[in-house]
């Protein structure tokens, strides 16, 4: 057997500190247009996902993250996994809630929420795009944020937030409200978050809840060495990062950083190939 993630406890249920990424696999590279088609025209039937799924599952990382439930190739691509690994992945969706304040959309909500319950998830985790539209600066809270976390428990999911608005880690936390765990963007180019990188690090660190880090590479603008040793540097024992790969061999080389650097050594990785390689790696 390879060597086993360490793991974290999320709401009563252990989950290994990386997360399996969806975003290239799904599509969504934050780079253009031809890179998120690159990636569709790689995944297009679930047994297509299997060697990446393969990957982190020999590692003991059994948990996705993502709008699963949203997306019926995910779904099936995650099933697939289970049944040809023998072993449970525990999913954690990320849907989007309509939050309009009327009947009809809290209703629209509630059946979103029932269908990540239908698909087998553990976790809902409100998407940022939803539960920001509610934040309140002024008040320090998220208006009828409540509601939807009840919607969340009647289920029988676990409620957490997807805030890349860094504020919203603050105030659930300041009003109590019944979520289980947080996911906030965090790397070391600052990439996509909203305050600056030394600010995020405090918030993750006072969080009174695990913390889920994502886009540990900046969507591609550092190397995996440098994303993954600066992050499990500055993270909690308890917080988590979601780490995403498009091939095996990404995900397991990804896996060997983040293993050498929770045990403060070197990574055991090959050297990157290039046409004239510099004179000083030969000596190394």
């Amino acid at each position: 057997m390879l060597q086993q993630f360490p793991r974290t406890m999320v709401g009563g249920v252990s989950l290994p500190r990386i997360l399996i990424g969806t975003n290239w696999l799904l599509g969504w590279s934050h780079t253009g247009a031809a890179a998120d088609k690159g990636i569709q025209e790689r995944f297009q039937k679930p047994e297509d996902f299997y060697p990446v799924f393969r990957a982190y599952l020999d590692h003991g990382i059994n948990a996705v993250m993502g709008p699963i439930s949203s997306i019926p190739l995910a779904l099936d691509a995650v099933r697939y996994a289970e049944q040809k690994y023998g072993q449970k992945i525990i999913i954690i969706d990320t849907p989007s809630l309509d939050v309009d304040d009327n009947a009809e959309a809290r209703a629209r909500a509630n059946a979103t929420v029932k269908k990540s319950a239908e698909a087998g998830c553990t976790f809902c985790l409100i998407h940022h795009t939803s539960q920001e539209q509610l934040v309140n600066k002024n008040k320090e809270e998220i208006t009828r944020l409540p509601d939807y976390l009840a919607m969340i428990r009647d289920a029988g999911l676990i409620p957490g937030l997807s805030a890349h608005m860094p504020e919203a880690v603050l105030y659930s936390d300041k009003n109590e409200y019944d979520v289980e765990t947080y996911i906030q963007i965090f790397n070391c180019m600052g990439f996509l978050m909203q305050v600056e990188v030394e600010a995020v690090a405090k918030i993750i660190r006072n969080a009174k809840k695990p913390v889920m880090t994502i886009k540990p590479f900046a969507a591609g603008r550092t190397t995996p060495f440098v994303g993954l040793t600066f992050n499990w540097n500055a993270i909690r024992p308890c917080d988590m990062i979601t780490v995403g790969a498009s091939t095996e061999l990404e995900a397991r080389e990804d896996i060997e950083y983040s293993f050498a650097a929770l045990e403060h050594r070197a990574p055991n990785v090959e050297g990157r190939g290039s046409p004239v390689n510099q004179e000083v790696l030969g000596h190394m």
